[in-house]
């Protein structure tokens, strides 16, 4: 009989991990997901209204775009509708970049330089005018969930800027259905891989028959790992989803160069995420210090205010959360990501997710991260095998 292979956590980590070891010759995979429903954070309310858990995306620039094609596992996506692009700037929404923006271009050319033991906003202030530094600060707020992403390390958002918003065409892709959808492929894939999935499937103590992946949030890590050391810094977000009566002319974007928030109406794209003859919004900003989410979602609402006029008379469904651990590592000045949590937990344990040692921007951290895992994994089993790179 081949020695289990056992990864606890049904999120788009575990999940790329399953794959992975299954690819890599692994005879005995199983995933063990504490909910009914696989996906993590990853997943898409049920019913009429296909919100996901915040705004999300499949970037083309990323490794796990290009995994998913290697596979044929890239679900039905749609590109954002630039179209609709809207600005939010010193309270107006404009159609058109303000000119702060326009006098961020030398920084642009400088990203690749960015230093990773300054913050963002003093690196950039030596090269272009404060009021271009905070509008590329804010415009990073969708990239990083930060309430203040100018105080991060200038590596950490220059390449984030760099690789997602700054691409002569639009890089970012809405799967269709929400992300559900993307989960349900990587599911299917696992499966037809023999991987057996179990949900409901709650692990209190780690098992001792074989490797094990350890997929989940790292609260849930630090945990089942008894480590209290398994810490990351991360961010605290408000969002606010919306369920609209059609109006003309509201903008599918806005970018809130404000209070680095970001408005969505996902439904001008993929109008299967709402009923008939409505429209989805999602809305997000990073909360402040200290903030609670009715101050955040009230922060919010002035963002809608500005830009979908007359957006209250026309709500017939609303949700709004205060997410904490759930949007992915920030690295602060000083730190990179080599300086997180590591994969390599020894003895045969591996960690995955997006908040540790792996590089890349969100999901693709998920991806990275679960991919060595389940290299590390595989090479604990005994015997020898194949184990791609």
């Amino acid at each position: 009989m081949p020695t289990p292979l056992t990864i606890v956590g049904g999120g788009l980590a575990g999940l790329v991990a399953s794959i992975a070891c299954a690819d890599a010759g692994a005879g005995d995979v199983r995933l063990l997901e504490a909910r009914r429903t696989l996906g993590g954070r990853a997943t898409t309310a049920d019913g009429p209204w296909r919100a996901n858990l915040g705004p999300h995306a499949l970037y083309t620039t990323t490794g796990l775009w290009g995994w998913l094609g290697e596979r044929d596992l890239v679900p039905p996506v749609v590109r954002p509708r630039v179209t609709g692009l809207r600005y939010l700037w010193r309270g107006r929404t404009r159609r058109v970049p303000p000119g702060a923006v326009l006098r961020a271009a030398p920084l642009a050319r400088r990203l690749a330089e960015a230093p990773v033991d300054r913050s963002f906003r003093d690196w950039a202030a030596d090269l272009v005018p404060p009021d271009a530094v905070e509008a590329v600060c804010a415009a990073a707020g969708v990239l990083t969930f930060d309430h203040d992403p100018g105080r991060l390390s200038a590596a950490f958002v220059a390449e984030r800027l760099r690789r997602i918003l700054l691409q002569a065409r639009p890089v970012a892709r809405y799967v269709v259905g929400g992300w559900s959808t993307l989960v349900d492929h990587l599911a299917a894939a696992a499966r037809a891989r023999g991987v057996r999935i179990e949900t409901g499937a709650r692990v209190d103590a780690l098992p001792e028959d074989g490797p094990v992946i350890v997929a989940t949030s790292l609260g849930a890590a630090r945990r089942l790992l008894r480590d209290p050391g398994l810490v990351a810094t991360d961010t605290r977000t408000v969002l606010l989803d919306v369920g609209l009566q059609p109006r003309a002319g509201d903008p599918a974007i806005v970018a809130d160069l404000d209070t680095a928030g970001w408005l969505d109406r996902f439904s001008a794209t993929d109008a299967s995420l709402a009923p008939d003859g409505h429209q989805l919004v999602q809305c997000h900003l990073g909360a402040r210090p200290g903030e609670s989410l009715a101050e955040g979602v009230a922060r919010l609402e002035g963002l809608l205010d500005a830009s979908f006029p007359g957006w209250r008379g026309r709500v017939v469904w609303r949700r709004r959360s205060l997410v904490e651990g759930q949007t992915g590592a920030v690295d602060l000045p000083g730190a990179t990501w080599r300086d997180r949590p590591a994969i390599d937990r020894g003895g045969g344990v591996a960690l995955c997710g997006d908040m540790v040692a792996a590089p890349g921007h969100l999901s693709e951290i998920s991806w990275a991260s679960g991919r060595e895992a389940a290299r590390l994994a595989v090479a604990a089993l005994p015997g020898p095998r194949w184990i791609p790179a």
